[in-house]
């Protein structure tokens, strides 16, 4: 059985024809590994009639899928980028592609790009046809729900400061993470973050540091922008982010670059472990 059928709704669906067949799918589309099936049919719904077009055009989608924006996000894009090989092809439902862009089009909109026209909702069928449809408000109640990072005005990197006052930012704050950023260049010529996140200092409340981490990672994933102003080179360079968790959104307030020779941070980091919040 595989990972899909939970989304499907059973109505009449479209002959795929002869026209189309099985491939497996590439390894360059990373984000549609790991969904449930291997093989897509070509051509696909997006109308890419060759695995170069296929990969060419999803790649450029790799990006949004990592951001986590939507539970369905990879659904959803993989779907019509990489349909599975069933003898019908299987539309979103307008509702699921209705819910994918309602949270990553600010995620778009934060890199400066539309939600586009190629994935207007209208274009795909009603629940009440054969289609993949958001998982049940039902099953939302039984996942834990984490506050989400959100696009947001990137906050300046402090270059002065004392230990003192970076404590009395800890005591203003929901989490401080360490974070350790490069940079990469891909073979499109994109640039591409490695990072390595360690949770430190700051108590989660109820959240779990892994948690706290994939939190992070997406922040910096959505917040592009931000992440290529703290890094202006391709060495390696180590940060503390420092923020507040509000109304289930994650705010970063504070970057604060992690040098070898400033001595403020650590000594920070040490007295945190026995300071008493004012």
């Amino acid at each position: 059985v595989f990972a899909m059928n939970g989304f499907l709704r059973v109505a009449t669906g479209l002959d795929i024809g002869l026209s189309t067949k099985c491939v497996v799918i590439p390894k360059e589309m990373g984000m549609c590994h790991q969904i449930g099936y291997s093989e897509m049919r070509l051509p696909n719904l997006m109308g890419h009639t060759s695995m170069a077009e296929v990969i060419l055009k999803s790649t450029t989608w790799q990006h949004l899928a990592n951001t986590d924006c939507h539970p369905h996000v990879r659904t959803f894009l993989c779907s019509l980028f990489a349909p599975i090989c069933l003898d019908t092809f299987i539309h979103p439902c307008r509702s699921m592609c209705a819910a994918v862009r309602d949270s990553c089009a600010p995620v778009l909109r934060c890199h400066g790009h539309p939600w586009p026209a190629s994935l207007d909702c209208e274009r795909f069928p009603g629940d009440e046809d054969m289609c993949l449809a958001p998982l049940t408000k039902d099953y939302k109640y039984l996942q834990k729900v984490l506050p989400r990072p959100t696009c947001q005005t990137c906050p300046a990197v402090e270059e002065f400061f004392t230990h003192k006052r970076v404590l009395e930012v800890f005591c203003d704050s929901s989490f401080a993470v360490k974070v350790k950023l490069s940079k990469k260049r891909t073979a499109s010529e994109d640039q591409e973050y490695n990072i390595e996140c360690q949770v430190e200092f700051i108590t989660q409340g109820s959240l779990l540091p892994y948690e706290t981490q994939s939190m992070i990672q997406q922040w910096l994933l959505i917040n592009e922008k931000c992440v290529e102003r703290m890094s202006p080179t391709h060495r390696p360079m180590v940060y503390l982010l420092v923020g507040n968790i509000e109304e289930g959104i994650i705010l970063v307030k504070q970057v604060y670059r992690w040098q070898r020779k400033d001595s403020q941070l650590t000594l920070a980091t040490q007295k945190w472990r026995y300071h008493i919040c004012l």
